[in-house]
């Protein structure tokens, strides 16, 4: 079996399917913070990995979603 390592210059594409109300409270959170929503999701489930210590080891692609 071929050793798949998650590579930090490239991203993973998703598909994601949201409830309209979940849809329009990220868009609405996102625009907020002048974020893009993907920026948004990608910050949340950062926070919520990093929280329950799941976040792996290495630099934190932090910065990559950041608004200058």
């Amino acid at each position: 079996m071929a050793n798949r390592k998650v590579s930090q210059t490239k991203r993973k594409t998703l598909s994601l399917r949201l409830t309209p109300q979940t849809y329009e409270g990220v868009a609405k959170w996102a625009a907020d913070d002048l974020r893009s929503i993907n920026a948004q999701i990608e910050m949340l489930l950062r926070e919520k990995l990093k929280e329950a210590g799941r976040l792996p080891s290495g630099k934190d692609s932090a910065d990559s979603t950041r608004v200058a």
